[in-house]
């Protein structure tokens, strides 16, 4: 599976301000929901916040992959945040994130749903990629980096 897939530009948003980790998933929900109807905002929110709540999503070196399974989800879908200053996530190494990637997948979607995660796990430990993230000027851009092949 590639990025571009589950990702659309209208879920990519650069410069945002995050405030909080709840304020930050209110606002990944509020994206996800616009852009797929039939799913409300305050469900996917809940749903974030649960799985959230199993222990933080916080990757590591400024990441977080918060994600969940929806009921009424009927294909995966994401969205990617830069953020204009690093919250607070309780990420694994203790650093505030900067750059999250939320996945909402269906219900019965275990296997993809781990497929994606990985896909997108190893994509973020590449520094250069995380790197060229960080260092987009708009939304189009940061989508372009997001879905162009790793750089070495």
């Amino acid at each position: 599976m590639k990025l571009e897939q589950i990702l659309a530009p209208e879920c990519t948003a650069c410069d945002v301000e995050g405030g909080s980790k709840k304020r930050t998933l209110e606002q990944i929900a509020d994206i996800l929901a616009g852009f797929r109807p039939g799913i409300g905002a305050s469900e996917l929110f809940d749903s974030l916040i649960t799985r959230e709540r199993l222990g933080s999503t916080g990757f590591g070196k400024g990441i977080a992959l918060p994600h969940c399974r929806l009921t009424n989800c009927d294909k995966p879908m994401a969205a990617l945040l830069k953020l204009r200053e690093p919250i607070e996530f309780d990420a694994m190494d203790n650093h505030p994130v900067d750059l999250i990637f939320a996945l909402v997948v269906p219900e019965e979607a275990t296997s993809e749903h781990l497929a994606i995660l990985q896909l997108v796990a190893e994509r973020f430990e590449n520094a250069s990629f995380r790197n060229r993230l960080r260092n987009a000027q708009s939304n189009h851009e940061l989508f372009e980096l997001a879905i162009a092949p790793l750089p070495n």
